[in-house]
């Protein structure tokens, strides 16, 4: 921990008053240090982590800290407050105060160290020795556990010390070897316990030491499985299968956690396994005594392994339908260039060739051209059965994929499309988690996810799609089709600047995302419409827009952007003309009040002027490199460019009435001496 605080990073008198102001007064000492490249940003990043959960603990400790793509290294600044600051806490204002900052991609190795003074936390004399040390060097040489600076009059520098160098060790409870074979009133009651936080670096270990810490002192043999930000060690299947109870003291989802199925359990936030785990493990006890397990409910679904805690319906189903898109982009791309592959090749009659099957020539054009196009009408015949497969799987993980993918194929089958994909995925994902909820006999778990969940729910999901709600949707899906054929006019260029808009909305998010699938649904047929190819034209070139007006604005305006900034700006000249919006993303997370407004101006423009153009395209990916498959290809180019031109004069028009940040120089570069390195004062 050497490298991760100096005395430079202490203040053992901090006179702020308020959670904000304590971490601005300690987040500016790791500016003047280069720790931190931008303060607003650094610490809009740690106010954001503090919304999600107060970061006050009992005992007098407040640690805001947060992950920041402003933090160039692993570093925490500790202040000491004679008054108190409210972080929070039940028990009252915390008088030691810890800001940790851990790069966006922090390694291991600096996340476990982190994770080290979390357990520190939670040991009294720690912090006691911390309370009463009386200069900065010998704070920071305390926390670093450096007992050759730490000062003679606080004896629980050794104890620190020794907290550190076993941090990460299993813990006495862990390590324990008992008998298993001897009977259950001979050997200590034995839990297994799951601790997690939304940022994985604080809050996930506290509670691991302290329900270790709990453990020792009633008896009782506690394993902990920290699930942190370095990811995690699972723990041993025959430590588990001989546990006693199950604690999860977590704020985001547990991993794996059908793993610990069928035992007592217990389970709270994260929060309360810091501040009560006694209670927790006398709680679990109890419940062992009683005879209750946990019903053996299923496992996390993949939404919910990669969500929030407290996360609505809303943002579960738009997670639900994006897990659909996401695995069917693929199919999307893979297919629709080779049927635009096909045709480039062989003209547009190549749709009416025989089966390659039937007459194939090696040395004929138009044979190769027969084959990528229908292999590519392969690919796209999987689209609506994958994107129902998956939605199903965001829900209900693998015993959705079967009713999933068999209401796909039958939305497919009577052309309900891209709708009947939807609704077939969300119907299954439903039955699928409907019939989890069952109490089922332990003799016949064993079968319900290969025989009985996939007979019931493809049954279920089958009979609705053919006879219930199949023909309604079909008819609006037709509804839609005609309504797209017969957009012409200003109709038709609404359309183009409503599609651009969304498309630089938020640059690969779900609202680009409905747009682009909406685009690829129109495409996805074997004879797609004049419509819906000048819908897809319209959609590819608005995403190209973001990403290349970005790189041209660093270009022709360098001062108004960061280093890191310009040389993003040189990969965004490549993502852009790749169609891949997402290369904006650096630019619109760093400013979006003026980047995301600028960009959607000029994707409507792009959007509109390509569908007034009339260009036409048959491929849903490629960007610049599929503009010889475009219809009217030079109107096409000059679209996109319209769009580029207008997106970047906005933003360097907004950026250029930006105020200045104070200590910022002329070449734009206000990060670059503290990044460098080199230490500046600290200012009183």
């Amino acid at each position: 921990m050497s490298d991760m605080i100096t005395a430079d990073l202490v203040d053992l008198d901090l006179s702020a008053d308020s959670k904000e102001a304590a971490a601005r007064a300690l987040a500016e000492r790791m500016v003047a240090l280069g720790r931190v490249t931008d303060l607003d940003g650094f610490l809009a990043d740690v106010a954001a982590r503090e919304a999600q959960m107060p970061t006050g603990l009992d005992g007098g400790i407040g640690i805001p800290h947060c992950r920041s793509e402003h933090v160039t290294e692993p570093t925490l600044a500790f202040g000491r407050s004679a008054n108190g600051i409210d972080f929070g806490a039940a028990d009252g204002p915390a008088d030691l105060i810890f800001l940790i900052a851990a790069p966006a991609g922090a390694d291991d190795a600096h996340l476990t160290i982190l994770s080290s003074l979390a357990r520190q936390l939670m040991n009294t004399e720690f912090t006691d020795a911390l309370r009463a040390v009386g200069d900065a060097a010998a704070a920071a040489a305390l926390i670093r556990g450096d007992e050759a600076e730490a000062p003679a009059e606080t004896p629980a520098a050794a104890g620190a010390e020794d907290t550190v160098a076993s941090a990460g060790a299993a813990s006495p409870a862990a390590a324990t070897v008992t008998d298993d074979t001897a009977p259950a009133e001979e050997r200590p009651f034995r839990v297994v316990a799951v601790t997690s936080c939304p940022t994985g670096i604080a809050h996930t270990y506290m509670a691991a030491e302290s329900l270790e810490n709990a453990g020792r002192e009633a008896g009782v043999e506690v394993t902990v499985e920290p699930q942190g930000s370095a990811g995690f060690t699972r723990l041993d299947p025959a430590v588990i299968a001989a546990a006693d109870a199950v604690i999860f003291a977590h704020d985001v989802p547990v991993r794996e956690k059908e793993r610990f199925a069928g035992k007592p359990t217990v389970d709270v936030g994260v929060k309360a396994g810091i501040n009560r785990p006694a209670e927790l493990i006398a709680e679990v006890r109890e419940k062992a005594a009683r005879g209750e397990v946990s019903s053996g409910s299923a496992p996390a679904t993949p939404v919910e392994r990669t969500g929030e805690s407290g996360e609505g319906y809303g943002t579960k189903l738009r997670k639900w339908l994006m897990s659909g898109v996401s695995y069917m982009v693929p199919f999307v791309a893979a297919g629709g260039l080779l049927i635009a592959l096909g045709f480039a090749i062989g003209g547009y009659k190549v749709d009416k060739a025989p089966s390659v099957m039937e007459h194939f020539i090696w040395t004929q054009p138009d044979s190769w051209a027969a084959l990528f196009f229908q292999i590519g009408g392969v690919a796209f015949g999987f689209l609506v059965p994958v994107l129902a497969g998956y939605i199903a799987y965001g829900m209900a993980d693998r015993p959705g994929l079967v009713p999933g993918f068999v209401g796909g194929m039958i939305a497919f089958n009577i052309n309900a499309g891209f709708l009947g994909g939807l609704a077939a995925g969300l119907i299954a994902g439903g039955v699928v988690i409907a019939i989890q909820k069952v109490n089922i006999p332990a003799a016949l778990r064993g079968i319900m996810p290969v025989v009985v969940i996939p007979l019931i729910s493809s049954a279920i999901v089958g009979f609705l799609m053919f006879v219930v709600i199949g023909k309604p949707i079909a008819e609006a899906q037709k509804g839609m089709t005609d309504w797209l054929n017969g957009l012409s006019g200003s109709n038709a260029i609404l359309l183009g600047a409503l599609l651009g808009l969304m498309m630089c909305f938020d640059l690969g998010g779900p609202v680009n995302k409905v747009a682009y699938t909406f685009a690829t649904a129109g495409i996805a047929v074997s004879d797609p419409s004049d419509s819906a190819m000048k819908i897809m034209a319209a959609v590819m070139a608005a995403g190209m827009v973001p990403p290349l007006a970005m790189a041209l604005a660093t270009t022709v305006r360098s001062k108004l952007f960061s280093p890191t900034e310009r040389e993003n700006g040189k990969a965004a000249w490549v993502l852009g003309a790749s169609f891949i919006s997402e290369g904006a993303i650096p630019f619109a997370a760093a400013d979006p009040l003026r980047v995301i407004p600028a960009s959607m101006v000029g994707g409507a423009i792009t959007g509109a002027l390509s569908m007034a153009f009339g260009a036409t395209l048959r491929a849903p990916h490629g960007g610049i490199f599929v503009v010889p498959l475009i219809g009217n290809p030079l109107l096409y180019l000059v679209a996109i460019a319209a769009g580029v031109c207008v997106t970047t004069a906005l933003v360097v028009v907004l950026k250029g009435m930006r105020k200045p940040v104070p200590g910022a120089t002329a070449s734009g570069d206000s990060a670059a001496a503290p990044a460098a390195g080199k230490k500046q004062p600290v200012a009183a």
